[in-house]
């Protein structure tokens, strides 16, 4: 079953754009996942296609019209199309790793990508669209974040990295940030490599790197060890 990923957006010249590039690349071209990005103008009122409009009871910026994503969304995503529907967005939940692996075991993902102030709040009701955001700051747009959600899935598709194993001994795989990397030289600038790496003793480096792992963990970000309710590791990005 291949990966699907259908993006929505303002400016679809935007894709696959860094995804066209390295294993992401690799596995776009020989069909191990499937991009489309789909025009949401195209669904635009009048004669100029407009999209959005002043925000209801005032306000600074505008607002993307509801009439007018919802249109774009009926037009790229059929019925029966059981995929998420992810609006990325500065209020969503923030992306997790396991989030990312319940994303790769389903058929694909409905990427919306928002852009000005905001996106009319009947169409996330009405279409059913999950709010999802990629740390808590601002973005001019969704099409960067939706691109971050992306590589973190596409990376895990069978087939798509060299090494299977890499992807299980990262950063929030087991709930702890990575354990130290090293190579060659054996010395540089005065620094060695730690000893137990070269002790050739696998179980004595397998408790090395987890002690790594912990004590980079409580260092950097406690809050992995003593996760709140909601759970993710992450944080916004603007719609």
């Amino acid at each position: 079953m291949t990966f699907r990923a259908s993006i929505l957006t303002l400016y679809p010249e935007m894709f696959p754009g860094p995804l066209g590039h390295s294993l992401a690349g690799e596995g776009l071209r020989t069909g191990l996942w499937a991009l489309e990005a789909h025009q949401i103008r195209d669904h635009g009122i009048g004669r100029h296609r407009n999209v959005d409009d002043n925000p209801a009871g005032g306000g600074a910026g505008m607002v993307l019209r509801c009439d007018v994503l919802a249109a774009a969304i009926d037009a790229a995503v059929p019925a029966g199309d059981t995929r998420p529907r992810l609006l990325m967005s500065p209020r969503g939940r923030p992306l997790s790793q396991r989030m990312v692996r319940d994303f790769v075991a389903g058929e694909g993902v409905v990427i919306v990508c928002g852009r000005f102030e905001g996106v009319d709040e009947r169409v996330i009701e009405g279409r059913g669209l999950t709010e999802v955001s990629v740390g808590d700051y601002i973005l001019s747009g969704g099409e960067m974040a939706g691109m971050v959600l992306l590589d973190a899935c596409v990376r895990l598709i069978p087939g798509v990295m060299g090494k299977q194993a890499s992807g299980t001994e990262e950063s929030f795989e087991n709930g702890l940030l990575e354990y130290p990397h090293y190579t060659r030289p054996r010395e540089w600038e005065g620094r060695g490599l730690p000893e137990a790496l070269l002790s050739g003793d696998h179980a004595r480096i397998a408790r090395w790197r987890r002690e790594q792992a912990e004590m980079i963990t409580r260092e950097r970000r406690p809050d992995l060890l003593n996760p709140s309710p909601l759970g993710g590791e992450g944080g916004s990005a603007k719609r």
